[in-house]
C-alpha cells in the first residue's frame, strides 16, 4: 500500500507543477515508460530516482516520502 500512496504522491505533485508525464521524464532522463510504471506504483523507485524527481519538481524529497507517519505500523 505504501508504494502505491507514494506513486500518488509523485503524479500528484508533477500535475500540481504542470509537467506532462513525458516533460518529467526527459528532465529525469528516463523513458515515459519508467515513470509511468513509478507513478503506478507497479515500479519501485529507489532514493536516487526519487531524489531526482524531488529536486525536477522544486521539492524536498521528505515531501514525496511523507507517507511515514500514516503507515509506520504496517511494516
Amino acid at each position: 500500500m505504501e508504494q502505491f500512496q507514494l506513486a500518488q504522491r509523485i503524479r500528484a505533485f508533477r500535475k500540481l507543477k504542470g509537467y506532462t508525464q513525458d516533460e518529467l521524464a526527459k528532465r529525469l532522463g528516463v523513458s515515459i515508460a519508467v515513470l509511468g510504471s513509478v507513478e503506478r506504483g507497479t515500479r519501485k523507485a529507489d532514493v536516487k530516482m526519487l531524489n531526482k524527481i524531488a529536486e525536477a519538481l522544486g521539492i524536498n524529497p521528505d515531501e514525496l516520502a511523507d507517507i511515514s507517519s500514516e503507515s509506520k505500523g504496517s511494516e
